[in-house]
């Protein structure tokens, strides 16, 4: 022991705190581990097979992204033909899943099971048994199973996919190709994903090598917990190139609870139509930085219409949940629970407010109308960055579908090289506001916009409707993209 004497007092406390501070990271990163083969013997028994197995009609039948210029494609053509004439067939695919339950829950793809008219899981140890379809979701693209066994069958625990950081290990287990039982291993290389699989994308991607087959099979922690279900993959070849995809446990756990007591998923909802907060959209707003969710519109009598939240707020955080992102909002509200009501912090005319809101359950929306035809052109009244802009008459309610009770700015023309051509703003929008202020003629559009450039503003905030859908859009003043 080295003593600390007079004035090395506190040097000695330094590196004390320094050790200390040292052990303590060492302590949170988990070293890489020696192998994997006590993990793969305990959990390989609650991971299974899937095999499903459906009648195609002759006109069902085709060859999915063959181009219509293939050299192949007169061959097939030929093939199917033939295929068709021999009248419908039965088809077979594999896929994975796992065992949640000892009573026989098997979690699995949506994509694996759907159209299947005969599913059997096979286990490790070869037993095979018939399986039903519990209930489905095709927008997080999971499915729950029942089988019936005559004793316990063995299972994992779902764990928690928010405590994964990037680079941890993981673990994928499943039925690639065919090959039941495979075992492989990587780490976390990303978070959050946002693959336009849906509203609800939250992927983890890996390296451990996924591949076809393994499509409904877990993805491990090193304490052995279900962390995600494998469900993608990015490769040219088909094969896997170290770019796989899981859906969290986080998303799991929700849906399967409700598909094992309902039959189906419940989903909240708020009524709000929302967009992107861009950074332009930010600065004029003078919300700092880009983030939230800008509510675009909002549902007449819907639940967020009835706590007073209007066009233009940001919704920052809902429920106590940071909404760092517009796609965060979705997922968020989703899984709240169905008539409870919850605190939704927003921004508003730079202040931040909070109002309290009952979630609905979310039902199927309707489709949208089509746009009209054009018409003649019209001759604009005046020029704002890069718009041509007139007046509301009835010449141009009827050409452009304008509603009869819609007051604002019609835009007739667009500038290709314009700011507005480049964030998609396009004849027949309607500019209802313009800084967060109502304008009923192209004067008020340009007195505005000249207002915010003496001020010292770097963009306009403008507030578009069309086709009766609301949105916002942030132009940079002077027409610069």
């Amino acid at each position: 022991m080295i003593p600390a004497r007079g004035g090395n007092t506190a040097w000695w406390g330094i590196c004390l705190a320094a050790l200390v501070l040292f052990s303590a990271v060492q302590a949170s990163a988990r070293p890489a581990p020696n192998g994997f083969a006590d993990l793969a013997e305990r959990l390989s028994p609650a991971v299974v097979n899937i095999s499903t197995s459906q009648v195609l009609a002759p006109r069902d039948m085709e060859i999915p992204g063959l181009p219509e210029d293939s050299p192949l494609k007169d061959f097939f053509d030929e093939f199917l033909e033939q295929q068709r004439r021999g009248g419908p067939q039965r088809v077979q695919s594999l896929g994975s899943g796992f065992v949640i339950d000892p009573s026989g829950v098997v979690v699995t793809n949506n994509h694996v099971i759907e159209g299947a008219d005969r599913i059997e899981v096979t286990f490790t140890d070869g037993t095979t048994l018939p399986a039903v379809i519990a209930g489905t979701d095709p927008k997080t693209d999971l499915a729950v199973l029942r089988v019936e066994s005559d004793k316990p069958l063995p299972h994992v625990d779902l764990g928690d996919s928010g405590s994964l950081r990037v680079g941890d290990w993981v673990i994928a287990i499943g039925n690639p190709f065919g090959l039941g039982g495979t075992v492989t291993a990587g780490i976390v290389s990303a978070l959050n994903r946002d693959i336009h699989a849906g509203n609800y994308d939250d992927f983890i991607q890996t390296d451990a090598a996924i591949n076809r087959g393994n499509s409904g099979g877990p993805l491990f922690n090193l304490d052995g917990q279900v962390v995600g279900v494998n469900s993608a993959i990015i490769s040219p070849s088909g094969a896997s190139v170290g770019i796989g995809f899981a859906v969290p446990s986080s998303t799991v756990k929700p849906i399967v609870a409700q598909i094992l007591e309902y039959g189906e998923t419940r989903r909240g909802w708020i009524g709000v139509r929302i967009q992107t907060v861009t950074p332009e959209i930010a600065e004029s707003l003078g919300l700092g930085s880009s983030r939230g969710a800008m509510i675009a519109g909002l549902t007449d009598d819907g639940p967020a219409a009835q706590a007073g939240l209007e066009p233009g707020d940001v919704v920052l955080a809902f429920d106590g949940r940071n909404i760092a992102t517009m796609r965060d909002l979705p997922r968020v509200v989703a899984e709240a629970k169905i008539g409870s009501t919850v605190d939704v912090q927003i921004f508003r005319d730079g202040e931040t407010l909070t109002r309290k809101i009952t979630v609905a359950q979310l039902q199927e929306e309707s489709a949208a109308e089509a746009a009209p035809a054009e018409e003649k052109p019209e001759l604009a009244e005046t020029v704002v960055l890069g718009l041509g802009l007139a007046s509301l008459n009835d010449d141009l309610r009827r050409r452009f579908n304008v509603a009869e009770g819609l007051s604002g700015v019609i835009v007739i023309e667009v500038d290709p090289l314009s700011a507005a051509a480049e964030r998609g703003v396009q004849p027949g929008d309607v500019i209802v506001q313009v800084a967060q202020r109502a304008v009923a003629s192209p004067e008020d559009v340009k007195r505005i916009v000249e207002s915010e450039e003496k001020a010292g503003r770097k963009s306009v905030l403008l507030r578009l409707v069309a086709g009766g859908e609301t949105r916002f859009v942030a132009l940079r003043l002077g027409g610069r993209p």
